[in-house]
């Protein structure tokens, strides 16, 4: 069943447009997060849909009715709203202020009933905040006031939820216990919540859908994995994100990378060629690339984490199937980027038969080119899993002028004076 259908809005503050040809549609018991960055238009979109704001074009229908056609009464039964900040001017005390939510249901100057003080102090136990009852409502915390106005909303029995970031000042615990009680009236009483969110991992764990705005435009509509995509992120808010699943909730994460040099900047210190794997080169691409330098990288087998980490960045790096030895071609792509650095890093990356041939390409490069060449080699570890023949290969780049270091740091520090 269509709880909510926005079709073709277009809102003005005055002269100006704040929503454009905005379209969607919320299903009965589904919860949607709305997104974007500050000024998109989302505070804007729930005042349109609550009906405190008219759209110059489009309609706003609930259960197919038209918005402006319900009455007030009716519409505070049917949707209840959460705002960013909500200002009560006067000494209530809690209980009152959630009684308010029953205003809805009272005619006239009839008092609340039995069934009120029933439905209210349901509310504030659901929000925990029953211990509240006969504090006055300006000597709570942010935090409390807020459970508190959610408490208000609830106690309005509506079929439609809108909340404005409704974890704003709620400390962890309470977050989560707030948005786990919204997720389950969703899924126990077909309750429908639209909500806007900063933060994407705390919509992604609890929303079915996302709503993307941008500038008042829809740019993304759908599954969390649909909208919560880097390249989005990035177009909309100019940040670049790695968007993994969580290995434990199964819901998404979206961590923030730094930004890169612009374009024409990229490579301006130089090259550097990075010989890892097993997670021993991540931390190098990353300090690199802040630095500025242009990095690539080879071979790394797909499923490494340094492969992960490499294609996070977009670099340039030759990858092997995993659990295989490297092929020549392969080999060769990977002698190709090493010889068009300007520097050739080796992290304190252990080598089996697999890995060996990369080992070999730094020797290879080494002696056809007098290649600068740095070797990590943090001693803490047995890294040489062939039998001698890895061991052999780094005495032998030592003979040729590689230079062995203890750690990163030092690697880093080094690099910035000779490149």
């Amino acid at each position: 069943m269509v709880r909510l259908t926005i079709k073709n809005v277009d809102c003005y503050y005055g002269s100006t447009k704040v929503l454009e040809s905005v379209s969607f549609r919320v299903e009965d018991g589904d919860f949607v997060g709305i997104i974007g960055p500050n000024g998109s238009g989302k505070t804007t979109l729930l005042k349109c849909v609550s009906g405190i704001l008219k759209p110059k074009v489009g309609t706003v229908l609930i259960d197919d009715f038209n918005l402006e056609l319900l009455g007030r009464c009716e519409l505070a039964k049917r949707m209840a709203v959460v705002p960013q900040e909500s200002y009560v001017g006067f000494n209530f005390k809690v209980l009152d202020v959630v009684l308010m939510g029953r205003n809805p249901y009272l005619e006239g100057f009839r008092s609340e009933s039995e069934h009120d003080f029933k439905v209210a102090y349901e509310a504030m136990r659901l929000t925990g905040i029953l211990h509240l009852a006969d504090r006055p409502i300006t000597e709570v915390s942010g935090g409390e006031k807020q459970r508190v106005i959610i408490a208000r909303a609830l106690a309005q029995e509506p079929e439609i939820l809108l909340l404005d970031e409704p974890t704003l000042h709620l400390d962890l615990n309470h977050q989560i216990e707030i948005m786990s009680l919204l997720k389950e009236l969703c899924r126990k009483k077909g309750l429908t919540i639209l909500a806007v969110f900063h933060d994407f991992n705390l919509a992604s764990k609890y929303c079915d859908s996302l709503i993307l705005l941008s500038r008042g435009k829809i740019v993304s509509l759908g599954s969390c994995e649909k909208v919560l995509t880097s390249e989005n992120i990035e177009k909309v808010f100019g940040v670049r994100v790695a968007v993994k699943h969580n290995p434990i909730t199964g819901s998404l994460y979206v961590t923030p990378l730094f930004n890169p040099p612009k374009t024409e900047e990229k490579g301006l210190k130089g090259t550097i060629h990075i010989v890892c794997g097993g997670g021993s080169g991540s931390n190098l691409i990353r300090a690199l690339l802040e630095e500025g330098y242009k990095v690539t990288s080879g071979v790394l087998h797909l499923l490494d984490s340094d492969y992960e980490t490499a294609k996070t960045f977009n670099l340039q790096v030759v990858c092997e199937a995993p659990f295989s030895p490297i092929t020549e071609e392969n080999h060769q792509k990977n002698l190709r980027l090493m010889e068009e650095a300007n520097l050739i890093l080796v992290s304190n990356v252990p080598f089996g038969n697999f890995n060996l041939k990369n080992l070999e390409a730094v020797k290879t490069v080494l002696e056809k080119k007098r290649k600068k060449v740095l070797i990590i080699d943090e001693g803490e570890k047995q890294r040489d899993f062939t039998g001698g023949k890895a061991e052999k290969i780094f005495e032998e780049l030592k003979n040729m002028g590689a230079v062995f270091v203890k750690n990163q740091k030092e690697a880093l520090n080094l690099i910035k004076k000779i490149v």
